[in-house]
């Protein structure tokens, strides 16, 4: 368990790391713009929910965290040119990080001892919370917002993970599992707009 927490942590951190550089990029912003979009997109879901969780947070325990986003941050403001020509670079590196970190919140919750319903909302905000700061502080539309599937992935994702670990599932499998729906769900978002149907207020028929 310790193994796939710490895994899926560096995952999830590394690649919210890169899409906050990304962004970074887009603004036209200097280089220590793109460090400082990069830690805090990469550590502010995980952050969210040690403070929630009453935990120790995790980068102030083991600096190795933020000495990875400082490093991508860098390292993206020499090779942003290529990522940009590929397609949607920042929406399917968020949905990696969406669908890794949906899976390590709810696992780090229930290592912790907490409930599985308390688990898939940590998995939940450890997932999107993160990219809510990075679209705030960059004065952009939220994914929140937009009608296509985001909260919907790392709940299902959240979801998975905790009921197949819950019925005696080994930790890998369910993870595994976990991280696959939720990328596939994302993915079907970005690439067909999958989403469910929006609150259609009842008509004035007076």
């Amino acid at each position: 368990m310790a193994t796939m927490l710490q895994i899926l942590d560096f995952l999830g951190v590394a690649v919210f790391a890169v899409t906050g550089a990304i962004v970074a990029s887009r603004l036209r912003l200097d280089c220590l713009a793109f460090v400082f979009f990069a830690v805090f997109t990469g550590v502010g879901g995980g952050t969210l929910r040690d403070l929630l969780l009453d935990a120790p947070v995790f980068w102030v325990e083991n600096e190795i965290y933020l000495v990875v986003c400082i490093a991508i941050g860098a390292l993206m403001w020499f090779v942003i040119p290529p990522v940009e020509r590929l397609s949607k670079p920042l929406r399917w590196v968020d949905a990696m990080g969406l669908a890794a970190y949906s899976v390590m919140g709810a696992a780090k919750t229930l290592s912790l001892g907490h409930p599985p319903t308390v688990a898939v909302l940590m998995g939940v905000a450890t997932a999107t919370f993160g990219g809510i700061i990075r679209d705030t502080i960059a004065g952009q539309p939220s994914a929140l917002l937009k009608p296509e599937l985001y909260l919907t992935p790392a709940f299902v994702g959240a979801g998975v993970y905790v009921g197949l670990f819950s019925f005696g599932i080994e930790a890998w499998p369910a993870a595994i599992a976990g991280v696959a729906v939720a990328f596939f769900l994302r993915g079907g978002a970005i690439l067909k707009g999958w989403h469910l149907p929006g609150y259609t207020p009842p008509r004035d028929e007076s």
